[in-house]
């Protein structure tokens, strides 16, 4: 089933700058079969929603492995049957 997403890491306990972790999380994201827009406070994808679930537990493993405590994910999630969303689909003129 496809989806569109807003995805959201915030590190915690690991100082003022979390740019490495967030830089990590990019990464991840990178590596994974979607299609990606990043902002400001976060990263839109658009893909099949197992492959979306699968790379935000991706990111918990690999920033717990790496050292970060905590973590909290924001994350948006819509899915529709009725006609095939794009994140281009969404976009302001």
């Amino acid at each position: 089933m496809k989806a569109l997403a807003e995805i959201q890491i915030i590190p915690i306990g690991v100082g003022i700058s979390v740019r490495a972790q967030v830089t990590r999380a990019r990464a991840v994201i990178a590596e994974a079969n979607l299609i990606v827009e990043e902002h400001a406070y976060g990263t839109n994808v658009e893909g099949e929603l197992t492959e979306i679930l699968a790379t935000v537990a991706r990111i918990h493993e690999v920033l717990h492995a790496e050292g970060t405590p905590r973590l909290s994910t924001a994350l948006k999630l819509g899915t529709r049957i009725d006609k095939d969303a794009t994140l281009s689909s969404k976009r302001t003129r």
